[in-house]
């Protein structure tokens, strides 16, 4: 099948991202028509597993079409696109050891990026705000040590520093809006790859969330939960523009503990444990998926796939309302207030409002039977 791939490089970005790629020569001047057409559709990219059992990359839009498809070597997590360059990094799930960077305009692979010797990544990267580095969490496999580990971009991804992550199973990692600081959420479950993804040291672990310099490795903070809630791993987060974070927690105790499931934090303050209703909480199923603020940053969704819905908080932490979504999981902002997209591992798609409750799924043609992965990358 034959793309056209300037047209897929303008509809994945807004305004502000056309005219910087524009800026660095890499559209053609004829394609200031396309504008139009970049700010009425959108795109989004996950990873995914195919009818026949194949894990992919993929980038879709809103308005149903599939226009990339890259074969992965191996399940992956999370895909972060550059800052600038359209570049999309595709992480291994732990504990595989590949990232693969795909450019977007050709669907070419530019760089299959490997863990080194004795580390193996948690799935999840970013890209430092300059673009400069590739920033991914890791697992020193010898001793079980988180690791922070930044690859050169323009020395074909050599690591040029590493640091620890201040904990036990780093997942998901963010930076904070000054550009410098990251959140690091170290979910404080002890695993080695020989022992697959058996949890080795669920009666001692300690999760917690890290605030590192990006540029030394400096820890300039850590919270963690209360004592009695040790075993709320957390796994997954986003930040909004003033810096408030959102956390989505994996709980490894009993089955039958009641315990939240969601937390938000803001900096030199505790973290802030909150619940939906019972009912809502009990459907849970003690197991939160992705985190995402909307564009606004004022309202957060909450996925729970082994419960089949997602909810919707405040920044503040008041619970709001929820939707089903069976075996949903993804999340991504849309471009309106309270507007989310929502992907399942049973390969649907759907946009949800938070505020007038209106849901939506959309058609995916050229796609065929998949199962979306985890999480869900805006391009925009």
């Amino acid at each position: 099948m034959s793309y056209n791939w300037d047209l897929i490089a303008v509809t994945g970005i807004n305004r502000r991202k056309f005219c910087l790629l524009l800026g660095c020569g890499l559209f053609a001047p004829q394609l200031l028509a396309s504008q139009q057409v970049a700010e009425q559709q959108r795109w989004f990219a996950s990873a995914a597993q195919s009818a026949a059992g194949a894990f992919e990359l993929t980038v879709v839009s809103t308005v149903g079409q599939t226009m990339l498809k890259h074969p992965l070597p191996a399940r992956a997590h999370h895909v972060e696109l550059h800052p600038f360059k359209p570049l999309l990094a595709a992480v291994g799930r732990r504990p595989e050891q590949f990232i693969d960077i795909v450019n977007l305009r050709t669907g070419q692979l530019e760089k299959r990026v490997t863990a080194e010797a004795n580390h193996h990544f948690y799935g999840h990267a970013i890209f430092s705000a300059d673009g400069r580095y590739l920033i991914s969490t890791e697992n020193k496999i010898s001793t079980g040590q988180g690791q922070i580990v930044l690859r050169d971009i323009e020395d074909n991804y050599q690591v040029v520093h590493q640091y620890s992550s201040a904990g036990i199973g780093p997942h998901e990692l963010k930076m904070m809006p000054d550009g410098e600081t990251l959140v690091v959420a170290n979910g404080g479950i002890f695993t080695h790859p020989e022992r697959g993804r058996e949890k080795l040291n669920l009666d001692t672990m300690q999760p917690s969330l890290a605030y590192i310099d990006s540029s030394t490795g400096a820890l300039k903070e850590q919270v963690f939960l209360p004592e009695e809630m040790h075993q709320l791993s957390i796994r997954h987060i986003d930040i909004n523009s003033l810096g408030r974070v959102v956390i989505a927690l994996q709980y490894q105790g009993e089955k039958y503990d009641d315990v939240p499931l969601v937390a938000f934090h803001s900096p030199g303050k505790e973290i802030e444990l909150v619940r939906a209703p019972d009912q809502i909480n009990n459907a849970m199923k003690q197991y939160c998926g992705s985190a995402r603020f909307d564009r606004s940053g004022q309202i957060a969704a909450i996925s729970s796939p082994r419960g089949d819905l997602v909810t919707f908080w405040n920044q503040h932490g008041e619970f709001l309302t929820s939707t089903r979504a069976a075996d949903g999981c993804g999340l991504a902002a849309m471009e309106e207030d309270g507007n989310f997209l929502i992907s399942t591992g049973r390969g649907h798609c759907y946009t949800y409002n938070a505020f007038t409750a209106e849901k939506t799924k959309f058609p995916l043609t050229g796609l065929g039977r998949v199962s979306w992965d985890n999480h869900l990358t805006s391009l925009s």
